[in-house]
């Protein structure tokens, strides 16, 4: 994969730069696929069933509003998004079991990490445009992670 900075001198204005600050979480630091999101609220029940779902390398956008009061993926989740082939995870909001996802072989980047489990009402929308940052997710965009950050195509 490309570097992001080295991307973003090649490519320029084309591309989004989330300016928030994400931990990098998962067994993969560096990974890009096309998007996917949903957009869900302290409710986790999306996240699981999208993830259980083929991924064909593609990274999973998540907009939980970036609350830290309970956590929107755990190692059970992130465990099926391994075996269904997701690239990676980018959640704007929590995650929890991060040692064990830490060993896995998917990237996941969150705000941070609470072991707080989430509610299972379904709340929440899939594949529809999301807006993190400022920076718009669309579903079928391509986006680029690694430690320096997170790019999108506009």
């Amino acid at each position: 994969m490309v570097a992001t900075a080295d991307l973003y001198d090649e490519r320029g204005e084309e591309l989004a730069s989330l300016p928030l600050q994400l931990r990098d979480l998962g067994g993969v630091a560096e990974f890009s696929g096309p998007v996917r999101t949903i957009r869900c609220f302290e409710d986790n029940a999306l996240v699981k069933a999208v993830c259980a779902t083929p991924g064909a390398g593609a990274v999973l956008v998540v907009d939980g509003g970036g609350s830290l009061r309970s956590a929107l993926m755990g190692d059970l989740i992130a465990a099926s998004a391994v075996e269904n082939g997701w690239a990676g995870a980018i959640i704007h909001g929590a995650i929890r079991d991060s040692i064990a996802i830490g060993g896995l072989g998917l990237g996941v980047k969150a705000l941070g990490t609470n072991p707080r489990k989430s509610a299972k009402a379904g709340a929440g929308v899939v594949d529809e445009p999301v807006e993190i940052g400022g920076v718009v997710f669309r579903p079928g965009a391509t986006v680029w992670a690694d430690r320096d950050g997170v790019l999108v195509e506009r």
